[in-house]
């Protein structure tokens, strides 16, 4: 809805689009209980809003002009249910304006830390609290980042397109670097009652899966990216059991995994390797293969993963990236290794505040039979995890470490 009211109303009022979107949405909750459920929910919404929003910029005389093409746009969404083309017209255009608001977002002119900031937050729903998890990072800054990207727009008068030639490739990477931001939200929620959000995920899925079918966006790393998405995404129906409890990849049934979503990430990995070059998103996707093709996990290649990890560490030495590294070093030398290799991590402070640093502390300590320092750390990570499932699954594990020692 603000991709489509975006277009309409222009990148400039990108902050009036995303008041009336909210204000509509928040119409819809106060009067659907008592009025019943429209039978086109997202009509009613966009109609709504579309509404308010002429209110406000009929009273501004530099918008009267837009007014006719306003209507015409909204009238194309009002065609007939049986009129297939114009349907399906008016669908290719909603499509064509979520990839143009991507790259709206990812403009140059936007400063690069916050170009993924306002695609989270403008075109995929994020709230600030959400975006500061995902960039580790604190909710005022996000919203200072929020604020300076939509001035950057403003100011610049970015065009509402897709762009051509040389000036596609450095916005490319920041359309690519959100949509991969918003999977891993889905993909492992950073506050909330539940771990994995799989209509973000969906979501994800989708809006790559049209990037890679523009010509646009028809590039290797976007097919990386999305062989990526689609072998985690695999292992989602196996990554909770029925109560919601979190399990540990050796400990999930992988005939639950989703054969069909595991032969499209191959396909799109094949498809990947298309000319010389490598991403992050090829090593990662690479990583995800060795997982997914695995008949069990003692039967998992960790010495190829590490050697990919060695590989992504050259692209991305960001601490995340080495605390992965370290359990796969634990799995291959053993976990003094990969508490040698935690303490090495660089930027390590960054991880202070971190509970999967201190999840991982324990695990290793436990697999070292130090089972007192192994619960000092599960309880310290259980204090810092904000999802219900992961909190409860680390208080789990330093009760069986203090009962082991009782």
């Amino acid at each position: 809805m603000v991709a489509i009211l975006t277009h309409v109303f222009g990148v400039g009022n990108l902050t009036l689009v995303e008041d009336v979107v909210q204000d509509a949405l928040a119409r819809a909750l106060q009067t659907w209980p008592f009025q019943g459920i429209p039978k086109d929910p997202s009509a009613w919404i966009l109609r709504a809003a579309r509404n308010r929003a002429l209110d406000v910029v009929r009273r501004e005389r530099r918008f009267r002009e837009k007014e006719a093409e306003i209507v015409r746009v909204f009238d194309r969404s009002a065609s007939a249910p049986d009129a297939p083309d114009a349907s399906d017209a008016f669908e290719a255009g909603i499509t064509d304006d979520c990839l143009r608001m991507m790259f709206v977002c990812c403009h140059p002119e936007v400063p690069a830390k916050a170009q993924a900031a306002l695609a989270l937050k403008t075109l995929c729903g994020f709230g600030v609290t959400e975006i500061s998890r995902a960039f580790l990072s604190t909710e005022a800054a996000i919203t200072k980042r929020l604020t300076r990207a939509r001035q950057s727009i403003r100011d610049a008068a970015i065009p509402f397109e897709i762009p051509e030639g040389g000036a596609l490739a450095p916005r490319l990477d920041g359309v690519l670097r959100t949509l991969y931001l918003l999977f891993n939200e889905g993909y492992k929620a950073s506050v909330g009652d539940r771990l994995v959000r799989e209509d973000i995920c969906r979501e994800a899925i989708r809006l790559t899966s049209l990037l890679a079918d523009h010509p646009a966006g028809d590039q290797p790393r976007t097919h990386a990216l999305l062989a990526v998405m689609l072998l985690n995404a695999a292992r989602l129906p196996a990554r909770v059991d029925d109560a919601g409890h979190l399990l540990r990849l050796r400990e999930q049934d992988r005939s639950r995994w989703d054969r069909t979503a595991i032969a499209r990430g191959i396909f799109h990995l094949a498809r990947s390797a298309a000319g010389d070059t490598v991403s992050t998103y090829h090593l990662q996707a690479g990583i995800a293969a060795c997982h997914t093709v695995a008949p069990s996990d003692g039967q998992t290649d960790w010495r190829r993963i590490l050697e990919l990890y060695d590989q992504l560490m050259e692209f991305d030495a960001s601490p995340v990236v080495a605390l992965n590294r370290a359990i796969v070093v634990a799995c291959v030398a053993g976990p003094r290794a990969g508490l040698d290799a935690v303490a090495a991590i660089p930027d390590r402070d960054k991880l202070e505040g971190y509970y999967l640093l201190y999840a991982v502390l324990g695990e290793l300590e436990c697999r070292r039979r130090d089972l007192l320092t192994a619960a000092g750390w599960f309880r310290k990570a259980s204090q810092l995890a904000e999802v219900k499932s992961e909190r409860e699954f680390l208080q789990r594990r330093f009760e069986e470490c203090a009962a082991a020692l009782a």
